[in-house]
């Protein structure tokens, strides 16, 4: 199969990181990147060797793009994927999709007019250890999924916000720890529970007076499939302890994932210092495997790149579905729930009211 054409919209820290991803993919290749800032665009392309386009329409018609990656600021995802649907594109977004429901629904709405597959970041669920809860609910060990717990223990300092000037405001960046850090234990959350019913939150800044947003949140989730979620996630401990997830079944049975250990992991600043690991394991006759299973990943984990190799799997997913004419492993769908999430805690805040869905 001919490698499919892939352009970069946006040339920030991530896009390096999808850079790499993308050259070490075996169907896809990077060609051309667009963006509005000339000199910015222009220094990116040339350390990777590809063009540099103004626009999604230019990338279509002098480079012969397939698909594209959004890496731009949270607020233009929406925008700018809309232009790339209407240039012919399929879509690959980074986290979060968009920053609210509405604009989330008129991306997917632009790809089903347009014909075109609609995917968002979301490479955790690649990880091995994600793969164990996952296949373990749908083999019924857990019985039905009843109880989800959410924690983000991290840590973002002053040099973070200045290094992008448009984070840590409302207007730029869309919102804090809840829209930035937390889409991701959002997505497993909802991957492994299903869709939300109902949510009461709090959010406020404990600790960063030099941002408008919020550094913490907590929140009480009901489920569609009537089970429970607890959440706590937070930017305001120094310097980073953990991300988790775990989950408790109807059977008794529990299954919990570090996803990232330690000081958090910043795209273009810092790397993956510590392997995602199951930390939590209690289905019978399984205890045992908690150890084996984390010497697996600590071995893996040293023989990839781990800040690009989930990334390349989510690639090669997205490049299979547009060839096969199916689904991706992580559709518009699935982003848009993660960002109801987000929405959801964000007006519960607000309105020191229970949010609740049809």
């Amino acid at each position: 199969m001919e490698k499919m054409r892939f352009g970069l919209m946006g040339y920030g820290k991530v896009a390096n990181l999808h850079a790499v991803a993308l050259g070490r993919s075996r169907n896809a290749r990077l060609v051309s990147v667009c963006g509005r800032n000339t000199v910015r665009r222009d220094e990116f392309a040339r350390n990777w060797g590809i063009a540099s386009r103004a626009t999604v329409a230019d990338m279509v018609r002098e480079d012969h793009v397939d698909a594209v990656i959004i890496n731009t600021p949270h607020p233009r995802h929406h925008d700018d994927a809309l232009d790339a649907f209407a240039a012919g594109c399929h879509v690959l977004v980074e986290k979060p999709m968009a920053i609210s429901v509405a604009e989330c629904d008129a991306m997917i709405e632009a790809a089903r007019r347009a014909g075109k597959v609609l995917s968002v970041v979301s490479q955790r669920r690649w990880y091995p250890s994600c793969q164990r809860i996952k296949a373990a609910i749908e083999s019924g060990k857990l019985g039905k999924p009843a109880v989800a717990q959410v924690t983000i223990l991290g840590w973002r300092d002053e040099k973070y916000y200045a290094a992008d000037p448009w984070r840590g405001k409302w207007d730029t960046e869309g919102g804090g720890v809840l829209i930035n850090q937390a889409p991701h234990q959002f997505d497993l959350m909802c991957w492994f529970m299903g869709p939300a019913a109902g949510i009461q939150a709090y959010w406020d800044n404990v600790n960063h007076p030099y941002i408008e947003v919020e550094d913490t949140a907590v929140a009480a989730i009901r489920f569609k499939n009537g089970g429970m979620g607890s959440v706590l996630v937070s930017n305001s401990q120094k310097p980073g302890i953990y991300a988790k997830i775990h989950i408790h079944g109807t059977s008794g049975a529990s299954a919990g994932v570090q996803t990232d250990g330690g000081a958090m992991f910043v795209a273009g600043m810092s790397g993956i210092l510590e392997p995602p690991v199951n930390d939590l394991w209690t289905y019978p006759g399984e205890q045992q495997l908690l150890d084996q299973w984390k010497q697996q990943d600590e071995a893996f984990f040293k023989t990839i790149d781990p800040t690009t190799y989930f990334f390349t799997l989510q690639i090669e997913d997205l490049v299979q579905a547009i060839v096969e004419g199916r689904k991706p492993a992580v559709t518009g769908e699935d982003g848009r729930e993660t960002v109801r999430i987000i929405e959801g805690i964000y007006t519960a805040g607000r309105s020191h009211a229970e949010v609740t869905y049809i």
